[in-house]
């Protein structure tokens, strides 16, 4: 079965609370998946994951995608494999955007890259903004497309207070059954899952305590910065967010929840009329936020990336891909 690499890029600009003093790089953990037959395929597309999450949770989609390009899935600093951060204050968009560029600069000397297109879920969708736009945290090859899965510029402040109810608390598990269980509870949004498929995506979300038992798989901290804002914060980090928008020049797919609570009606249609004008689906019996784990969700995806795809036989009809707004 097709199965990926765990790799790792160095990134300058934030010390890791291991490191002597006086240093100021931590390592940036990501997986690729490649089933082209070639390791230097010159499409690649990156996959980024939500707040609290991790790279597996595109296990599904980079598989799929992997028959036709280089898929690179990180664990944004904080998360998963990657480095945790001397300075909560560092866990923001500016950090995961650099070291972002960092990651491409690396794949890039590698081996050159015709096609960059982004997946971004959520907070990931944020940081694709900054690099397919037109600002000092743009990459440093051009995006082609951009998918934006159930994020934009302007973020629900109630669903900003949802999520500091939960991000960052302790959670200890005995079993996956168990965390499975209380990720579903906090998760719903997700949508339906079958049991297996919830496993899978819960598995990677954790790692084995020095005492026993099992905890999330991310630094507590990255909640500090969400701890730390207020509604006036969030006005001015929302505008920055939409001059990014305005100036992105890639092919842009929105995929909203229907039932989301973080990407309202409104700012996926003013997605749709501004900037890249995005086109958007949307997904009925979802929240924040889809996993691109079912198959017509793979097949949306996948269509939009890679024109001519053809889906398994597995693959269900997905949701039509709009040309204009229909949240």
């Amino acid at each position: 079965m097709n199965e990926p690499t765990l790799n790792y890029v160095l990134c300058p600009g934030a010390a890791t609370a291991a490191q002597a003093e006086g240093s100021d790089v931590h390592r940036m953990a990501y997986w690729e998946w490649n089933a082209t037959g070639n390791p230097d395929h010159p499409h690649v597309i990156i996959c980024v994951h939500g707040l609290s999450r991790q790279a597996r949770d595109f296990d599904v989609l980079a598989r799929a995608l992997s028959r036709h390009a280089r898929v690179v899935c990180p664990d944004v600093a904080g998360r998963g494999h990657s480095d945790w951060l001397a300075d909560p204050m560092d866990y923001g968009l500016p950090r995961y955007a650099a070291d972002m560029q960092a990651l491409i600069a690396q794949l890039q000397a590698r081996a050159p890259i015709a096609t960059l297109d982004w997946v971004g879920t959520s907070m990931g969708g944020l940081i694709g903004m900054l690099l397919a736009s037109d600002t000092p945290f743009a990459s440093p090859v051009p995006i082609h497309r951009l998918v934006l899965n159930d994020v934009g510029p302007r973020v629900q402040w109630q669903a900003l207070l949802r999520i500091g109810e939960y991000l960052g608390k302790p959670m200890v598990f005995t079993t996956l059954l168990q965390a499975a269980d209380a990720l579903r509870l906090i998760s719903a949004g997700f949508g339906p899952h079958t049991e297996q498929q919830w496993l899978d995506l819960t598995a990677p979300m954790l790692r084995p305590r020095l005492e026993g038992g099992l905890q999330l798989h991310y630094d507590p901290d990255i909640a500090m910065p969400l701890q730390a804002m207020n509604p006036e914060m969030a006005l001015a980090s929302e505008a920055w967010l939409w001059a990014a928008y305005d100036s992105i020049r890639a092919q842009t797919l929105l995929i909203r929840g229907a039932q989301s609570d973080l990407l309202s009606v409104e700012t996926a249609q003013a997605m749709a009329e501004r900037g890249p004008r995005a086109r958007i689906v949307s997904l009925s019996g979802v929240g924040h936020a889809p996993t691109l784990v079912a198959d017509d969700q793979v097949a949306l995806v996948a269509r939009f990336l890679l024109p001519g795809w053809t889906a398994p036989q597995s693959d269900t009809p997905e949701a039509a891909l709009a040309t204009g707004a229909q949240p």
